[in-house]
C-alpha cells in the first residue's frame, strides 16, 4: 500500500466518522455544528484528495478502492443520523432512496468491471450535481441553526432524491444489454 498525500486525506476522511458520530449525539447547544463542521472538513478532503491524486499523479489502486468507501460510508451514517433525529417518513424516504442507490451502484460498478466493461458506467455530470445537493442537504440538516435552513435542507433533500433516481437509471440504461446478457 502506498502512501502519499491524497490517500492519508482519504484515512483521515474515514478517521473522521467516529468524531462526527460523537459530535452528534453530545448534549451540548454546539454539537449540531460540531457535527457540521466535521462533515464539511470531510467532504472538502473528499475533493482535494482527487484533486491532488490527479494534480502529482499520485492515483493508486488502494487510494481507487478507498475513495468511493469512505464517501458511501461517511453519507451513509449522516443519512442514518438525520434519519433518526428527524424520525419522519418525509426525510426516512429519501434517505433510504439514497442509500440503496449507492449500494445498486456500487455493486453494479462491481459487477461491470468484474466483466471488463467499467467505463460504460463511468461517473455521469448528474451523479455530481446529485452529490452537492446532498452534502449541502446534509450540512443544513446535520447543523439545523433555524427553520430556514432545515426547509432550505429539505427541499435540497428531494432534489438529491430525484438526481438520485435519475443517476441510477442512467447507469441501469447504460448497463442494460450486458444486464440481459447474464
Amino acid at each position: 500500500m502506498q502512501l502519499n498525500i491524497p490517500t492519508l486525506l482519504t484515512l483521515f476522511r474515514v478517521a473522521l466518522i467516529p468524531f462526527f458520530v460523537l459530535a452528534f449525539y453530545l448534549p451540548y447547544t454546539w454539537a449540531p455544528f460540531a457535527c457540521a463542521f466535521i462533515f464539511v472538513i470531510a467532504a472538502i478532503t473528499d475533493w482535494f484528495d482527487g484533486f491532488l491524486a490527479r494534480l502529482w499523479k499520485q492515483t493508486t489502486k488502494f487510494g481507487a478502492f478507498l475513495d468511493p468507501v469512505a464517501d458511501k460510508v461517511m453519507v451513509a451514517v449522516a443519512l442514518v443520523l438525520v434519519t433518526e433525529h428527524y424520525n419522519v417518513w418525509w426525510v426516512t424516504l429519501p434517505a433510504a432512496t439514497m442509500i440503496a442507490r449507492e449500494i445498486i451502484i456500487s455493486s453494479l460498478r462491481e459487477w461491470m468491471a468484474e466483466i471488463g466493461k467499467r467505463s460504460s458506467v463511468a461517473v455521469s455530470w448528474i451523479g455530481k450535481f446529485k452529490t452537492t445537493a446532498q452534502m449541502m442537504s446534509l450540512v443544513g440538516l446535520l447543523w439545523r441553526p433555524n427553520m430556514e435552513v432545515e426547509i432550505a435542507a429539505i427541499v435540497l433533500l428531494y432534489i438529491a432524491a430525484i438526481l438520485t433516481f435519475w443517476s441510477m437509471f442512467q447507469y441501469l440504461q447504460a448497463a442494460w444489454s450486458d444486464l440481459n446478457e447474464a
